[in-house]
């Protein structure tokens, strides 16, 4: 049922609705608040977007997807796999461009989640998240340096490696004081979870820097010193100028924001239910998602999505409902309303920092080694896939990683289809481990081998689709044309498409032009179906197919009798 897991709770479990609940839920929603603080100011400016656009879209975008989504326990907002595409999205299209990217994502995650598809976006091979994320994870890492190291130059490349070589040529302009300052962030964000988990390293290591920083009057860029003054009001919703050709333009990097989004919220809903032992509904979270980020764009805001981290540390907190990511927002509203206009002290080595470990979070190295393990074409995708994003980019890495991945995919089952010739009438399935039919049907045929050669039976195991038709015209081929009937047995075929019956029909023209009579078995539910529906049954005609090989085999016989 397409209802948001809020009302669906408020429905039917009224009863979770405890006091002693709602106030783990208000405690939950407080904490992850002030974890996703300098979280989102500093995803925010690492998007080349101003410090309170993150703020902006895990207040709307946040508030959103609790309210409407499918999960408990989900928190909304920005996250470091935007932070690349989102920075070129706007270096080419400018911020406006970016709005038409995340409204148009909006609606496609809509539309993913009206046609249900929310159980199709997790078939995305794992070799291609890891790939990409680590990929994200690098290049992310990469754009820190200059704040981390307080590098002295203007601009900062968008290329991988033209960043790195512009980092190497002007590395001798590094401030000692930044680079303190960034090491002390880095250990705060570091070593105070191991001190106390429920303690957020990230919002420790930008207070005591800010006051560093202030106190010592340490020359160390802020916020203030690079954006000026940063607004603290909530501003009101904006249409961006929307034609035809910069729709052209952003429908790829739209798609990409919409997969991203779909892929990560869905995760992060899974995690989350590992966790809380329950279900979420991944239709109406894609629909949240999409409503999350048009609303999210029309305030200023960048693209939202379910965060992974947050949303485990709302459960770890006893957010059980989605009242904790509800307050996380309004809490995240008082906070921008009251504190922002201190926002301007931060230094910017710390959201550095900051992003540097989310960096490594990100990167999931163990999971990157592991596949290694895998097979060839996982490691194949892999490694294209991180390689693509990192020298050239995300939209591309996905698009390429995909494609491989099918191809790939394509060539495993098609590799699972053989052909083979049956000489003694058994059941073949004695092989493929189904004893029970395999003794029956042996017991049935033994020692009916056909000495003349008159009759040819082929057994076809596997899916039976375009990539497996070079297997099956392999077939027309073998057929002897000295032979009277061709028996095919179909039992273990229960994948069949239009290219495979294109096949049939050829091989059926074939056994027309030379005399031979073709009987089909065991034709499963939904080849039959095609065939039924394309005419194919009739053509041939009806009396040629039989349940099981034996009764085809009989008529086989039969047939010759005729002949002769």
């Amino acid at each position: 049922m397409m209802m948001p897991k809020l009302f669906s709770l408020l429905k039917n479990n009224r009863k979770e609705f405890t006091k002693k609940q709602i106030t783990q839920d208000i405690v939950a929603g407080i904490i992850v608040a002030i974890i996703a603080l300098p979280l989102s100011i500093a995803l925010a400016i690492a998007s080349g977007v101003s410090p309170e656009k993150g703020l902006l879209t895990a207040i709307i975008g946040g508030f959103i997807i609790s309210f409407l989504g499918g999960s408990r326990v989900q928190i909304g907002g920005p996250t470091g796999a935007f932070v690349i595409i989102i920075y070129g999205i706007i270096q080419k299209y400018s911020f406006e461009g970016l709005m038409v990217a995340t409204i148009m994502a909006g609606i496609i995650l809509i539309i993913f989640g009206l046609v249900k598809f929310g159980s199709v976006i997790k078939f995305i091979p794992y070799s291609i998240t890891t790939g990409f994320t680590a990929g994200i994870a690098i290049v992310l890492f990469s754009t820190q340096i200059k704040d981390f190291l307080g590098l002295g130059m203007e601009e900062v490349p968008t290329e991988f490696f033209e960043k790195w070589g512009a980092y190497i040529s002007n590395i001798s302009s590094f401030q000692i004081e930044t680079i303190i300052i960034g090491v002390i962030a880095l250990l705060i964000i570091i070593l105070v979870p191991k001190l106390h988990k429920k303690i957020p390293g990230a919002l420790v290591a930008l207070v005591v820097t800010t006051l560093l920083v202030q106190l010592m009057n340490l020359p160390v860029e802020t916020i203030g010193s690079r954006f000026g003054e940063v607004s603290a009001s909530i501003p009101m919703p904006k249409i961006p100028n929307i034609s035809f050709e910069m729709i052209s333009d952003l429908i790829i990097p739209a798609i990409t924001i919409a997969i991203l989004a779909g892929i990560e919220s869905l995760l992060s809903a899974v995690v989350a239910d590992g966790m809380i032992g329950k279900k979420h509904n991944s239709n109406i979270e894609l629909v949240a998602q999409g409503v999350a980020n048009i609303a999210s764009a029309l305030f200023g805001g960048i693209p939202v999505t379910g965060a992974i981290a947050r949303t485990a540390a709302n459960v770890k907190n006893g957010g059980r409902t989605p009242i904790a990511g509800i307050v996380h927002s309004v809490f995240l509203l008082l906070i921008m309303v009251l504190l922002m206009p201190y926002a301007k002290l931060i230094p910017m080595t710390t959201l550095a920092a900051i992003l540097i470990v989310i960096s490594y979070n990100m990167s999931e190295w163990r999971a990157f080694k592991d596949l290694f393990k895998s097979t060839k074409s996982d490691v194949a995708v892999l490694l294209i896939t991180f390689s693509l994003t990192v020298i050239f980019d995300l939209v591309l890495a996905i698009e390429i990683g995909m494609i491989l991945a099918m191809f790939l995919f394509i060539k495993k089952s098609s590799e699972a289809t053989n052909i083979k010739k049956v000489d003694y009438l058994y059941d073949s399935s004695e092989e493929s481990g189904d004893e029970n039919d395999s003794n029956e049907d042996s017991e049935k045929l033994a020692g009916k081998f056909d000495e003349n050669k008159k009759i040819m039976v082929y057994e076809i195991n596997g899916p039976l689709f375009f990539g497996a038709a070079h297997t099956f015209m392999d077939l027309m081929d073998e057929i002897d044309i000295e032979a009277k009937v061709l028996v095919i047995k179909m039992k273990s075929v229960l994948v069949f498409d239009a290219t495979a019956l294109n096949v049939l029909k050829r091989i059926k023209a074939q056994c027309k032009k030379h005399k031979i009579k073709l009987i089909f078995t065991e034709v499963q539910e939904s080849p039959m179906k095609l065939m039924l529906k394309s005419g194919f049954v009739e053509s041939v005609g009806k009396w040629c197919f039989f349940d099981n090989l034996e009764d085809g085999y009989e008529k086989a016989k039969a047939l010759l009798t005729e002949e002769f």
